[in-house]
């Protein structure tokens, strides 16, 4: 199987070979139903290449910025000030307890230096919580690549769509409507 990358080129993928010399250097054989000696054929199978191959791959094919589905890490909650700790932390535990693959980052330095990280990481959402969002039980969200962020997007809003978007696409049929974990 071939698959072309980002830029055109064409890398061989997955492989299945019979090998015939093997199994003669090195002496293979067993006994058949005819109780006589045989030569087995050998099979190769690589289903990806190299493993190494085909990240390299998909890394490049995304350009790093992968699908929320397939990223590392999915979702960064970033607390604007110390007294947001509690609260970024609870998202946090929320988004990981619905089996979203999310990080607290703590306000030990500049939120813009913060956002400026998460977005060369290429992470697909970083949740930014603040004195509105404490109060209210929401979260600002940026999504990589999107346009403006959208501010006072409720806990549950959030984490139901997060939720439907980390499912890789072959299981988002099987998940059924409001499958995320509540929100206390």
């Amino acid at each position: 199987m071939q698959v072309r990358d980002a830029i055109g080129r064409s890398w061989q993928m997955s492989t299945l070979q019979v090998d015939l010399q093997l199994p003669q250097r090195f002496g293979l054989e067993y006994i058949g139903p005819d109780n006589e000696r045989h030569r087995p054929v050998m099979i190769h199978r690589a289903l990806f290449g190299s493993v190494e191959r085909f990240f390299g791959v998909l890394v490049e094919h995304y350009a790093g910025a992968f699908p929320m589905w397939l990223a590392p890490v999915q979702i960064r909650v970033l607390p604007v000030r110390d007294d947001h700790e509690d609260y970024a932390a609870e998202v946090t535990a929320v988004l990981r307890g619905a089996g979203l693959r999310a990080e607290h980052d703590t306000a030990s330095e500049p939120l813009g230096a913060r956002i400026r990280r998460a977005k060369l990481e290429k992470l697909p959402y970083v949740l930014v919580v603040g004195d509105d969002d404490v109060a209210a039980r929401s979260v600002g969200v940026n999504r990589f690549g999107g346009g403006a962020p959208e501010r006072g997007v409720p806990l549950q809003a959030f984490l139901e769509r997060a939720v439907a978007e980390g499912a890789p696409p072959a299981r988002r049929e099987e998940r059924p409507r409001g499958a995320a974990a509540g929100v206390p």
